[in-house]
């Protein structure tokens, strides 16, 4: 009976132990390492995904940004399941002697999955560049539109706006062209022929 209950207990703790071998490692997907190359290009890389894993570098040069991009399969490693993190580190230890991190990398090859299948090398896909102040370049482009836009609408409403000119009375002139008229025609009701400008100055003073 002794024997029987010490060898369940074996096969309990056997079972245990089997169920912490089986337990997964912790995923890399979603960790970033930052490092610099031989020429002080300042990268970072970035990992996604699962069975199938796609490896990002981005970089900043004098001004120039530039990427590449990887895909593989490096869970067929057994090295790489046991522990990711050594892997990328790994990598990043090789792209470090470099002096371009996406030139002359088309394969990134490590001695901790040497043996492994060729499913598990990481393979470049993409690569670009660009300058690195790019989008605040179109973004002032923009702005200096717009307000040569605005400064020229307004410049034509100030054109087309017609001028303000002064009101002039008329009614004062046509009062005073009244009061001619009557003078005038009292000076030749009164006053000689010779004398009708003056008469009808003289009545238009006091007529007002």
């Amino acid at each position: 009976m002794k024997s029987f209950a010490l060898l369940f207990l074996v096969v309990i703790c056997g079972m245990g132990g089997l169920g912490q071998n089986l337990k997964p490692k912790k995923r890399s997907n979603g960790e970033v390492i930052n490092f610099r190359t031989k020429t002080k290009d300042a990268c970072t890389m970035s990992m996604s995904g699962d069975e199938e894993v796609k490896l990002r570098i981005e970089c900043k040069s004098q001004g120039v940004t530039y990427w590449c991009e990887f895909i593989g399969k490096p869970s067929v490693c057994r090295a790489f399941r046991n522990n990711p993190k050594i892997y990328w580190n790994q990598i990043a230890m090789e792209l470090r002697k470099l002096p371009h991190a996406c030139k002359s990398t088309q394969v990134l090859k490590i001695t901790m999955c040497q043996k492994a299948p060729s499913a598990a090398l990481m393979k470049q896909i993409a690569a670009g560049m660009e300058p690195e102040d790019a989008a605040d370049q179109v973004k002032s482009v923009q702005k200096t539109s717009t307000s040569e836009r605005g400064a020229g609408k307004s410049s034509i409403k100030k054109i087309l706006k017609p001028p303000i000119l002064p009101l002039i009375k008329t009614t004062q002139r046509n009062q005073g062209s009244e009061n001619e008229t009557e003078a005038m025609k009292l000076a030749r009701e009164h006053c000689w022929e010779s004398l009708h400008g003056f008469c009808s100055y003289i009545i238009g003073i006091f007529r007002g």
